[in-house]
């Protein structure tokens, strides 16, 4: 069937992967967030978040149903959410951010994909200094709305930066982690359409690293991401 063909084959089988990752990823961070807070999205705010999440992501309400099922099935696995640290070639410090269900399993992946990619993984808080701890949301610009004015609004909670994607035309908001709550509320009560939420760990400083250093690096990170169990990975490499 020619070049053509298989090229576009690829390409689905790379989206259905992605998809089936991301669904993965969604549905361990629902029933976490359930166990945590309850399943009424009224009352727990995270939810919320995740349910629009799932919903851009075009994600089967019933594996959204499911994943909330989970939560309160005895027999069901016990996820938790763990973080693993350590260093990559060069030094880099690498955050790698997990759902798991068995922590025996998932660390002695990691830590086989440190120890084969020139990198050693720590002990847990050796590495989170390096980095904040942030939420950042995806906001569709309001008509009418003056970034500025609502910047300045928006830092009575807890906001540290508001800007404007060119390319999406989405307002960029950015704050503390323990700040979301506070941030999500405002922006609902005003409003404001959430297209997006993410809670990510940025570097408080960034480190050069050799060509070859970056390669092997991409490497390890390629393993982590491939991982069911490994939800996000940071890293502070320029």
């Amino acid at each position: 069937m020619g070049r053509a063909f298989e090229y576009r084959k690829a390409r689905i089988f790379a989206r259905n992967a992605r998809l089936s990752k991301t669904f993965t990823r969604i549905s361990k961070e629902i029933t976490i967030s359930v166990k945590a807070s309850g399943p009424d999205p009224a009352v727990n705010s995270r939810l919320r978040m995740l349910l629009q999440k799932a919903k851009a992501e075009c994600m089967p309400k019933d594996s959204v149903d499911r994943a909330i099922k989970k939560a309160t099935d005895k027999d069901a696995a016990d996820f938790k959410e763990i973080i693993y640290e350590g260093y990559g070639p060069g030094g880099v410090a690498v955050l790698a951010v997990a759902a798991t269900d068995n922590n025996t399993r998932t660390v002695s992946n990691v830590r086989s994909y440190f120890n084969k990619h020139g990198g050693s993984l720590g002990t847990s808080g050796s590495l989170a200094f390096l980095f904040e701890h942030k939420c950042v949301f995806k906001v569709a610009e309001k008509e009418g709305a003056d970034l500025e004015e609502l910047e300045l609004e928006l830092i009575d909670f807890g906001v540290e930066e508001v800007f404007k994607d060119e390319e999406t035309g989405e307002l960029i908001i950015e704050g503390a982690f323990e700040n979301n709550s506070k941030i999500q509320a405002y922006l609902e009560e005003n409003g404001f359409e959430i297209k997006d939420v993410e809670f990510i760990y940025a570097p408080n400083d960034t480190k050069e690293i050799t060509p070859e250093q970056r390669e092997t690096l991409n490497k390890l990170l390629d393993k982590l991401d491939e991982d069911d169990d490994i939800s996000n990975v940071f890293t502070n490499v320029k």
